[in-house]
């Protein structure tokens, strides 16, 4: 009772998962992927247990095909199942059994497969297929635009309700719970449109990291301002802060006390935190910034 697309971005060797539903919290059942190794999608009366043992035996360098044949062939349940893999050299196999609810069906591409069951219509995995194909940019985003195209054909028979993304890096060194995006919605009307409100937010909450890491490690305020002055329409509290300490790095004491005061007089536990920040020794030593960004 699902549509998703498996894929592997041959310009950066990551791994992606995208899956939408009318169902509760499908990524927690459906997505999987492990970062130089592979990914997996496994729905219609899903077994989870796809993901890890894909995942393992790709792991130890068996192609997705031989993984989905082997696993297949134990499942006595395999005729409901519907599966895709893409392994680490980006080939791809899929499953979908005789006895998954129609329509049904996938379609394999070059680095990716696209798999959806209990769909309005047959046309819903091949649009899927050629709108990944068309499309350009992040893989996140590439990935969207294949569950999109699943929506413009009818989607699921009920509805929607849940969406989920992974995106792993293609470095088999990395740990195997590293994971470059992993965003849920579990329960929303529309729940692509809010995904898409997280992977903004997601991006941006990436960069805001790396100014604040480079602010309290003494780096260039003024650069890391102008970056971050970027996100300040997001209206976070977080940005607002690292905004703060830029602000006060350059000087501009008066701003930089004003973004606290009012930070801390919406929750006064903002000036705890900050002051928690300097005994803790992430702000640089300087007893001005300090009595800046530390109200009270």
């Amino acid at each position: 009772m699902t549509y998703s697309i498996v894929a592997r971005d041959p310009g950066t060797g990551q791994f992606g998962v995208a899956v939408q539903s009318k169902y509760f919290s499908v990524g927690s059942v459906v997505a999987w992927a492990e970062p130089g190794v592979g990914a997996v999608a496994t729905q219609s009366m899903a077994d989870p247990s796809y993901g890890p043992r894909g995942l393992e035996m790709m792991r130890k360098g068996t192609p997705a095909a031989e993984v989905l044949a082997e696993l297949t062939a134990l499942d006595e349940v395999r005729e409901r199942r519907q599966v895709g893999m893409v392994d680490a050299s980006g080939a791809a196999a899929a499953h979908t059994g005789s006895g998954c609810i129609a329509d049904a069906g996938h379609r394999l591409g070059e680095g990716f497969t696209c798999q959806a069951n209990m769909m309005f219509r047959d046309t819903v995995w091949d649009a899927m297929a050629g709108a990944f194909e068309r499309s350009q940019g992040a893989l996140a985003e590439r990935l969207l635009a294949a569950l999109d195209a699943a929506e413009a054909e009818g989607g699921d028979l009920r509805g929607r309700q849940s969406v989920a993304v992974i995106v792993v890096g293609g470095d088999a060194s990395l740990p195997a719970w590293q994971k470059e995006i992993e965003l849920r919605v579990e329960d929303n009307p529309e729940p692509l449109v809010e995904m898409r409100r997280l992977l903004t937010l997601r991006r941006a909450f990436n960069r805001v990291d790396e100014v604040e890491d480079a602010l309290l490690a003494g780096g260039d305020a003024g650069q890391a301002l102008r970056e971050i002055e970027a996100f300040a329409s997001l209206g976070d509290a977080n940005v607002d802060f690292v905004r703060a300490i830029g602000l006060a790095r350059l000087g501009r004491t008066d701003e930089a006390r004003a973004i606290v005061d009012r930070l801390a007089a919406r929750d006064p536990g903002w000036s705890v935190a900050a002051r928690r920040y300097a005994d803790a020794g992430l702000l640089p030593q300087d007893p001005g910034l300090i009595s800046v960004l530390t109200p009270g």
